[in-house]
Order: C-alpha cells, then structure tokens, then sequence
C-alpha cells in the first residue's frame, strides 16, 4: 500500500495530504482579515504554493482549484490576483462558488489538487 503523507497536520486536519501521485491541500485563508479580496487571494494562493512544495509538486502540477467568495461581486479582484499566479502554460481547471465562509472576514478560500512532480 502507497504511504500517506500528512503535511502541517493538527488534530482536526492536514494542510495538505500526498497519496502518491496526488496532492490534496485544503481549503486556504487569510488570517489577515484587514486586506482586500486581491490581497486575500495572493496570500492564500502563495499559501497553496509553499504547501504544494512542501508536497513535492508546484502550480504547473495542480489539476483544480476550487475558489469560494463570500461575495461573487469580487470575481473581477479575485482573478486579478489568480491571474499573476497560474501557470499559463498549464492552467488547472477551476470552479468558483459564492458561499458563506466560517469567518466573515474571510473574502476567499481556495482549495487544490495537484499531481506529484
């Protein structure tokens, strides 16, 4: 059986789960509540990023990402930020979903699979 590898784990979860050749990271914040949706999302992404290296795998590798915005008007700002980040040359796919996050200060939250490179 292929090992689990839990990265950044408390007793409630692990930043990130390897199941070779998958990478699993989940949902990701900013917990500083006073920057905007754009700010949010460079944060949270560059989060993604170093949790993806820890990992073992980079942006060229994610397959999907999921974004949730406590308010869809900020689609625009939002992607404004993924823009600077995504791999243009292997875009993953994504959905964007408005939803209720557990802490209204939280703008986005985005979660991601990737492969192992």
């Amino acid at each position: 059986m292929t090992e689990i590898k839990r990265i950044d784990k408390n007793s409630r979860l692990s930043e990130a789960v390897v199941y070779a050749p998958m990478v699993y990271v989940s949902g990701q914040v900013d917990l500083e509540f006073h920057r905007t949706v754009y700010d949010q999302t460079k944060a949270v992404l560059s989060m993604v990023e170093d949790l993806l290296e820890k990992a073992g795998s980079d942006k060229e590798h994610v397959l999907r990402c999921t974004v949730y915005l406590a308010n869809i008007g900020a689609f625009h700002e939002m992607n404004k930020a993924w823009d600077d980040w995504v791999s243009k040359d292997n875009p993953p796919a994504r959905s964007v979903v408005q939803t209720e996050l557990p802490d209204p200060r939280w703008l986005v939250q985005v979660s991601t699979i990737a492969v192992v490179k």
